[in-house]
């Protein structure tokens, strides 16, 4: 069955989750560096130690699995900061925690993020013994001089390496670029693209820059030391260059900025775009949890320190969780799946909203040409996607 025609059956709302499947974020916040253009709740410590680590972390997955009894999980997602700055000892306690609380589907997918300087093949080796089985590595630029910007601490040389790596012990191995970067113009972006999809195994995601507040990016653009990056005009022409090779190369674009040989886009950010429920463990990890009262969504302790001591002294990691009304979920739903090339089920967001779409603003956006309509799909057009924020911006309204 398909996802639109599995979305159109009538779930009810305790079991809406299900057109989206069932996930587990797993966030491991240290690094060997923060990345001034990272706004992610990452931390640089000398020293963890693992074993206490593991224990929390499994910990959390048995409080979680005992809320949501009698499920499989489709997917599990080491997220940070640098998972691979983990022991694969560690990894392998979480995977068995996982299996243990909730068991897993016939084909789950377990990813696991990766810097380029964190890669060791007995390590690696080491990840998918214990059953990882899709790699997500942070190459973020194949230009030596743009990763010294970007705050990198490894050169291409090294990412090739290590992507070599990592195809050698892994079937499915994504990377991520980051365009529209200082100084780069559109010739420059198309020829590093083409490097990159000569490279690629079944995933891109490519990532226009943005500069974040509270970020070293944030603070230098504010003080106007942050020079030389690409107007809206050129990035929105990197935008397009990016669809067009990418699709040309068999790898087009399944969410805004994901690309992928068809049946290998991610699972895992497949169970967010799609609006399913998913678990999450770690400093500040957020989660969507369905129980009898409702969805509700999930925020664990931001700083580690903390987040460590209230699991060990009080059980739970969690902040107070926070109920959300149909409203919320049918506005979620709709700036989700928005982002997908396959769209919003309509019928399902009138389930979750108690009402329609705006008849009038559906109208204006076919006019334009900025979406499309059909088999009980809304989808952006490719006039649309570039313009994302101003179609859900009417939309909203």
């Amino acid at each position: 069955m398909s996802n639109a025609a599995l979305t159109r059956s009538c779930f009810t709302p305790e079991e809406d989750w299900r057109a989206g499947g069932f996930g587990l974020y797993v966030h491991w916040p240290f690094c060997a560096a923060k990345c001034p253009y990272c706004d992610f709740n990452s931390h640089v410590v000398e020293r963890v130690d693992q074993e206490r680590w593991a224990n929390a972390l499994c910990a959390e997955i048995a409080r979680l699995a005992e809320e949501l009894p009698g499920r499989h999980l489709d997917s599990i997602f080491f997220g940070g900061g640098t998972p691979s700055l983990m022991m694969p000892e560690t990894v392998d306690r979480v995977i068995r925690a996982a299996r243990a609380g909730w068991g897993f589907s016939n084909e789950i997918e377990i990813s696991l993020e990766a810097n380029p300087t964190s890669v060791e093949k007995g390590r690696f080796r080491g990840y998918a013994e214990a059953g990882v089985n899709r790699l997500s590595m942070g190459i973020q630029a194949l230009n030596d001089e743009d990763l010294k910007r970007l705050g990198r601490l490894h050169s291409v040389a090294e990412a090739r390496a290590a992507f070599d790596v990592a195809r050698d012990c892994f079937g499915r191995v994504s990377f991520d670029l980051i365009y529209a970067r200082q100084g780069q113009s559109i010739g420059a972006w198309r020829t590093e693209l083409r490097e990159a999809l000569a490279m690629a195994v079944d995933h891109l995601s490519l990532y226009q820059l943005t500069i974040e507040p509270g970020t070293a990016f944030g603070a230098r653009a504010e003080a106007g030391k942050l020079r030389n990056l690409p107007d809206d005009d050129l990035a929105a022409d990197m935008y397009l260059e990016t669809q067009e090779l990418c699709t040309a190369a068999g790898m087009a674009g399944y969410e805004i900025s994901n690309h992928a040989a068809a049946g290998s886009e991610s699972r895992h950010n497949l169970v967010y775009w799609r609006q399913g429920d998913w678990a999450a463990v770690g400093p500040g990890a957020h989660g969507r949890i369905t129980l009898p009262q409702g969805r509700m969504a999930t925020e664990a302790h931001r700083a580690p320190g903390a987040w460590l001591e209230a699991v060990e002294r009080n059980g739970t990691g969690e902040l107070p969780r926070v109920l959300l009304s149909s409203e919320d979920l049918a506005v979620e739903y709709l700036l989700m799946a928005m982002r997908l090339a396959e769209g919003l089920d309509e019928e399902r967001y009138s389930r979750l909203a108690g009402q329609s779409l705006d008849a009038g603003a559906l109208v204006r956006l076919e006019e334009w040409g900025m979406i499309h309509r059909s088999d009980g799909q809304l989808r952006a057009s490719s006039a649309g996607r570039p313009v994302l924020n101003a179609i859900l911006r009417e939309l909203v309204a």
